[in-house]
């Protein structure tokens, strides 16, 4: 395993600083890490209350996650893993960072807590998550964050920018390439309308993840691999020729290849593929992605980069567990409400064709709790769990309580996947990541297991998340003001 400790950190003399450039150098991608400072100030505010609390080493646990699917659909692609590895590999305030924190903290902060802090890195920082490209729902975490709750405090912001933005420009690509279907090339051509140069490379980045074949992003070539593309600008048309003819419908533009093709004996000719691009959204898409369509390669930009049909996932990064003891938020609205406890999370698999519970809601006549005899194939449900719960096992029927539902129902899965990895564990990398083709290769794999009802863009039948029986006796408890 490999440490974190100080990897990939800013030192403080010379041989430090010729270390982190050779480490770079190593390392194209740590060239976009973000920093500790990428955070907002209450983060620090909070730290120096644990801190004069005698709280900061205190064992805490926090869960990112999204509490409804976006774009109206019933799906999201995990993504943001490998970045947010990063950014723990590099975590540590520089002297100049303490600095500009003691400038904006109170004046009477004690110079003790300051040196805290330049001590701080995620050597203690335990990790496990949803691999990138996996099937993500509402309230099953995307990560887990345990460590002293200081640090782990700190590292909300930037987490949660890390993975928000990231899995909502995967699930957006999904959908696209979705709609466009597997034979036409997808590039993205978004740069120039993205929010920023850091927007930027992120959607380069996790368009690909999503399902595009490539972008026309060099920096997101040589920083992570994405395979480049691109067409050429109508200045180099006009440049050369003064003014530029309106091109022809792609039909047409076909058959003069295949004309010319035949009468100068240029086979290659008939088949070069035609690109089209100009402000494509998801209806003209599937306009181009029809039957008969001469059109080989598709560029989007601003409507993959910038999300328009919503432009943020809404990620969330809550306190579940404190000292050993579960934490929940009580609120009014129950969408709101966290789940207290750690947890373990499974993905439970029926037959191909197989209809998931139905469980009775509010306005539903009821019936007795459904059983499903589960074999091989798509995904029913997910199952979210206290951790020293035993795991659910594949033939085995398990009473499960989905949320929003007032009953619970029976499922008897053919087959249990567990969902949440261990990546990281007390600052040690317990596995290679996977590169960012392989994860893409994933993402697909695992849409093409989801149901086509679950997978339909509009109107999709929601996927159920669902409690143990434990789970479910702790919200309960906690929610009527007992023992936790």
């Amino acid at each position: 395993m490999t440490s974190l400790r100080g990897r990939g950190g800013v030192g403080r003399g010379p041989e430090s600083r010729r270390g982190g450039e050779m480490a770079a150098e190593q390392d194209p991608e740590a060239l976009a890490a973000a920093r500790p400072l990428l955070t907002d100030l209450y983060q620090a505010t909070m730290a120096l209350g644990y801190w004069r609390a005698r709280r900061a080493r205190e064992q805490a646990e926090f869960e990112l996650f999204f509490r409804g699917c976006p774009f109206g659909g019933a799906f999201a692609l995990a993504a943001g893993l490998r970045d947010c590895v990063r950014f723990l590999r590099a975590f540590r305030l520089r002297d100049a960072d303490v600095q500009f924190l003691a400038s904006v903290l109170p004046p009477d902060t004690e110079p003790a807590f300051f040196e805290h802090l330049r001590g701080l890195d995620c050597s203690d920082v335990t990790v496990r998550a949803l691999p990138e490209g996996s099937l993500a729902f509402p309230g099953v975490p995307l990560l887990q964050v345990c460590g002293p709750l200081l640090v782990v405090q700190l590292l909300e912001t930037p987490l949660l920018c890390l993975v928000s933005y990231a899995s909502l420009i995967a699930t957006n690509a999904a959908r696209l390439r979705l709609i466009a279907g597997p034979k036409k090339r997808l590039l993205e051509m978004g740069l120039r309308r993205a929010q920023g140069p850091d927007g930027g490379l992120t959607a380069s980045t996790y368009s690909y993840l999503g399902g595009f074949d490539g972008s026309s992003n060099v920096l997101a070539g040589q920083l992570r691999g994405v395979p480049v593309a691109g067409t050429l600008a109508h200045s180099f048309i006009t440049s050369f020729l003064g003014t530029e003819v309106p091109p022809n419908p792609a039909q047409e533009i076909r058959k003069i290849f295949r004309t010319i093709s035949a009468q100068f004996q240029v086979p290659w000719l008939e088949s070069v593929s035609i690109t089209v691009s100009n402000n494509i959204n998801e209806e003209e898409l599937a306009r181009l992605a029809q039957e008969g369509s001469e059109v080989n390669v598709i560029g989007i930009g601003t409507n993959v980069v910038t999300c328009p049909r919503q432009p943020s996932l809404g990620c969330v990064y809550k306190l579940v567990s404190v000292g050993g003891q579960p934490r929940m938020k009580l609120t009014e609205d129950p969408e709101k409400q966290t789940l207290p406890g750690s947890k373990a999370a499974f993905r439970l698999l029926g037959a191909d064709g197989e209809a998931p519970p139905t469980p009775r809601g509010p306005s539903q006549v009821p019936r007795p709790p459904a059983l499903f005899l589960a074999h091989t194939g798509s995904p029913l449900l997910d199952v979210l769990q206290l951790v020293d719960e035993p795991p659910p096992q594949a033939g085995q029927e398990l009473r499960v309580w989905p949320r929003g539902a007032q009953e619970a129902c029976t499922v008897r899965p053919a087959h249990v996947e567990p969902l949440l990895r261990l990546w990281v564990r007390r600052g040690q990398l317990c596995e290679p990541l996977p590169s960012l083709a392989e994860s893409r290769a994933f993402a697909q794999l695992s849409l093409s297991r989801l149901s086509p009802e679950h997978k339909r863009l509009e109107q999709p039948a929601p996927y159920r998340v669902a409690l143990s029986d434990k789970l479910r006796a702790l919200v309960d408890r906690l929610c009527a003001g007992g023992p936790s």
